[in-house]
């Protein structure tokens, strides 16, 4: 199965989610595909990610094979993931310190998509710390892809942490990675899905 974990105040409604969801749909896989809207708590956030594998895992049919695709946030906790189950992981952009770059969003944040808001306490930023990885192993069971135009999070950061790791460095683009489309099939067939070619 497929987990997607969005980034920080975004949502299943994110452009690389909906690009992914419909190409897994595509595919005849949609039982598949998991992409939980995530609390802010990122002590919640992981344990619905869990919840959502544990859930899928309960449905005949459904894969043990878990990758977990990481967007910003969602990057650092699907490493979280990937280490403590063992789970395969793609990172789109990933943080590396959210605990540092979220010092500056105390309080309420508006979200991205569909109105509201939420709030971010001092405690989040602890349960941020007490997820961090300070290292990753089997460095093949990862997928990074990373954008050197990010204007939100410095990709020599994700390389330095990442190490070993298979790697698409995309020169220019940006924090949304705005043409997701052209990597979509690379994501996938690092899931173990294999796209049938495009004419």
């Amino acid at each position: 199965m497929i987990l997607y974990l969005h980034g920080f105040r975004s949502s299943p409604r994110s452009f690389k989610a909906r690009l992914l969801a419909a190409r897994v749909a595509e595919l005849g896989l949609a039982g598949q595909w998991r992409c939980p809207m995530l609390p802010v708590s990122p002590l919640e956030a992981v344990a619905e990610a869990e919840a959502q594998v544990a859930e899928a895992m309960s449905n005949a049919g459904a894969s043990s094979d878990v990758t977990v695709v990481g967007s910003s946030l969602g990057g650092y906790f699907a490493t979280h993931l990937a280490e403590k189950h063992g789970w395969r992981a793609v990172l789109l952009n990933p943080a590396v310190l959210p605990q540092r770059d979220l010092s500056a969003y105390l309080g309420e944040q508006p979200l991205w998509h569909g109105g509201g808001s939420i709030v971010v306490e001092p405690r989040h930023l602890d349960e941020l710390r007490a997820l961090g990885v300070a290292s990753v192993t089997r460095p093949q069971r990862y997928y990074l892809i990373a954008a050197t135009g990010d204007e939100v999070l410095d990709y020599r950061e994700m390389l330095a942490h990442y190490p070993g790791v298979e790697t698409k460095l995309i020169q220019g683009s940006d924090h949304a990675i705005s043409e997701f489309a052209d990597y979509v099939d690379d994501v996938l067939a690092f899931c173990g899905v294999t796209p049938a070619k495009r004419t």
